[in-house]
C-alpha cells in the first residue's frame, strides 16, 4: 500500500512556515522542541488524489452488500448527512446556550419522544455515545434503582447468545455475572433461568432478537419470571432492526433498554464510529437516568435538578450528528415506513436462510428475524469459516460476521438488511454455493484468498499481536 510520502520530492510544494524567534512562556516544554520540520514535499493536487484513491479501496456499504450479522449495515440515505451538514447545525457549538440554542433541543427533544412512542418507554435519555455506553449507563441505573431500595442485588443473568460488550459492561458496575444456557431451539432455557433466579438477582440482560437471529418464543414467560423475584428485565436493543413498528419492547416485558440509533436508524459507523445509544426506561426508573434531560415548559431546556439521577455520563448531551441523522430517517419514513423496515429485514434474511439451508450447516434452522447463522461444518477438503470469508471479498461482497455467536462452531452471522434487492441477495447466495464448489474443487485457492482485492491475505493474528501503529521512514 503506498504512502504520501513515496511521493516526496524536494521543491515539488513552495510551501513555508514562518519563523519563531520565541515561545511565550512554558506553552511547549523545552525537550519536546526541534530545530527543524521535516515534512512531506508534495502539492495540493498531489495529496487530494492520492487519498481520493486511497478512499476508492475502502469496501463500504455504497459500493457493495455488508451483511455484517448483528451490526446492521445498511445503507444509509444520502439526505441524513445533507440535513446533518446544514450550518445551523454543524456550527453550533456544543456549548451553546440554552436560549440560542433552541433549535437543536427542539430536535433532541422530539427525537426523545420519538424513541418513547416506538420503544414503549417512559422517557430517554439520548447521552450514551455508543450502545456499549447505553450498556454501561443502564447497568448503572439498576444499581441505583437497587441501591435506592435499600436492597444488595449482586448477580445480573446474560444469556450465551448475548453480545459480547454485556458481561463487560456488567463487570465494570461491580456485578457478577451468571451465564444462562440456550435450549436446542435457541431460546433462553427456562430450567437453567429458574434455577439461577434468587434474591440476589438484579436483572437479565437479553439481547432481542437474539444474536442467532431468534426471537425468543417464551419472552414474556421470562419476564414474568424475572418480575416475580423483583429483578429488572433489560433488553439489549441492538437489534431492534428486526422489529421497530412491529412490537414494543415494553410489552415484552423490558423495563429498560438501550437503542443504537448507528444501527437501526441509519447512521454510517463502519470503522467504529461514530455511535449513539441512547437508553429508554419505565416510569418508576426514570428518576435516575443521567442528566441533563431535555424538557419542554415555555421553551425547551436542560434539566439538572434530579436529584435520584446516576449523573452526568457524557462531556456534552450525546452525538448530535447522530441523532440528526436518526431524526431526519425516522421523520422520512414515518410509523408505515419503519414498519417496513423491520417486515423487509426479516423477509430478505428468511429468503437468504432458505437459499443456503440446503448447502450449508444452519444450526438453528426455523424462521429467523433480521439475521442467521450458518456454519462452516461439513466444507469440503478444511474449508474453514475464515477462508469463505476472504474469498467473498473476490466476488464484491464484504464478510458477514464470522466466529460469533460463540455458541456457533465456525459461525457466520448474515444479515442482508433491508436496502438490498432480490437481484443481489440471489448474487451473494450464488457467491456462496460457488464458493463451496471451490472448496472441493480447488480448495487452494480459497486458502490464498482474497487475490483480486488491493490487499491480499494478512496475517491476521500477527497484525493484533504487533501492530504497527507509526509511519517510520
Amino acid at each position: 500500500m503506498q504512502t504520501i510520502f513515496l511521493f516526496h520530492k524536494k521543491g515539488k510544494n513552495k510551501y513555508s512556515i514562518p519563523a519563531c524567534d520565541s515561545i511565550q512562556g512554558d506553552e511547549i516544554p523545552r525537550s519536546m522542541l526541534r530545530d527543524d520540520l521535516t515534512l512531506v514535499d508534495v502539492s495540493e493536487v498531489d495529496v487530494v488524489r492520492h487519498y481520493r484513491k486511497l478512499s476508492s479501496l475502502n469496501f463500504g456499504v455504497d459500493n457493495g452488500m455488508y451483511p455484517l450479522g448483528s451490526c446492521t449495515m445498511k445503507y444509509n440515505p444520502k439526505i441524513n448527512d445533507v440535513v446533518a451538514m446544514l450550518p445551523q447545525f454543524a456550527m453550533q457549538h456544543p456549548a451553546t446556550i440554552e436560549e440560542t440554542g433552541q433549535g437543536a433541543l427542539h430536535m433532541m427533544y422530539q427525537l426523545q419522544q420519538m424513541l418513547c412512542q416506538i420503544t414503549g418507554m417512559h422517557n430517554f435519555s439520548l447521552s450514551p455515545a455508543a450502545g456499549a455506553h447505553g450498556e454501561l449507563t443502564s447497568v448503572m441505573i439498576i444499581k441505583k434503582y437497587f441501591e435506592t431500595k435499600g436492597e444488595k442485588r449482586n448477580i445480573l443473568l446474560i444469556p450465551d447468545s448475548a453480545h459480547g460488550t454485556n458481561p463487560a459492561s456488567v463487570a465494570m458496575c461491580g456485578f457478577e455475572v451468571k451465564e444462562i444456557p440456550s435450549d436446542s431451539d435457541g431460546d433462553v432455557d427456562l430450567t437453567k433461568l429458574e434455577d439461577a433466579l434468587n434474591e440476589h438477582v438484579a436483572a437479565m440482560m437479553l439481547t432481542s432478537p437474539n444474536t442467532l437471529g431468534l426471537f425468543d418464543r417464551n419472552i414474556l414467560k421470562i419476564a414474568d419470571m424475572l418480575h416475580s423475584k423483583g429483578a429488572l428485565f433489560y433488553c439489549d436493543g441492538a437489534n431492534l432492526n428486526a422489529v421497530v413498528g412491529k412490537v414494543r419492547p415494553v410489552d415484552m416485558g423490558f423495563d429498560i433498554m438501550h437503542v443504537n440509533l448507528h444501527k437501526t436508524f441509519s447512521t454510517p459507523h463502519g470503522g467504529g464510529g461514530p455511535g449513539a445509544g441512547p437508553i429508554g426506561v419505565v416510569e418508576k426508573l426514570a428518576p435516575f437516568l443521567p442528566v441533563p434531560i431535555i424538557e419542554k415548559a415555555d421553551r425547551y431546556y436542560l434539566q439538572y435538578n434530579r436529584p435520584l439521577s446516576i449523573g452526568r455520563i457524557h462531556s456534552f448531551f450525546g452525538n448530535f450528528m447522530v441523532m440528526l441523522r436518526a431524526y431526519t430517517y425516522i421523520m422520512m419514513l414515518g410509523s408505515d415506513g419503519l414498519r417496513n423496515v423491520a417486515e423487509h429485514a426479516v423477509c430478505n434474511a428468511n429468503y437468504l436462510r432458505t437459499k443456503l439451508c440446503n448447502h450449508f450447516q444452519v444450526p438453528y434452522n426455523r424462521i429467523c428475524m433480521h439475521e442467521f447463522v450458518i456454519n462452516d461444518e461439513g466444507l469440503p477438503n478444511g474449508i474453514t469459516t475464515n477462508e469463505v470469508a476472504k474469498r467473498l471479498l473476490d466476488y464484491g461482497f464484504h464478510a458477514p460476521t464470522v466466529y460469533f455467536p460463540l455458541i456457533v462452531h465456525g459461525a457466520m452471522m448474515i444479515e442482508p438488511t433491508e436496502t438490498e434487492h432480490r437481484d443481489t441477495l440471489d448474487a451473494f447466495a450464488d457467491a456462496m454455493l460457488t464458493i463451496k464448489k471451490e472448496a472441493a474443487q480447488n480448495p487452494a485457492l480459497l486458502k490464498k484468498a482474497p487475490v483480486t482485492t488491493p490487499v491480499r491475505k494478512v496475517d491476521a493474528v500477527l497484525a493484533a499481536r504487533k501492530p504497527v501503529l507509526k509511519w517510520d521512514d
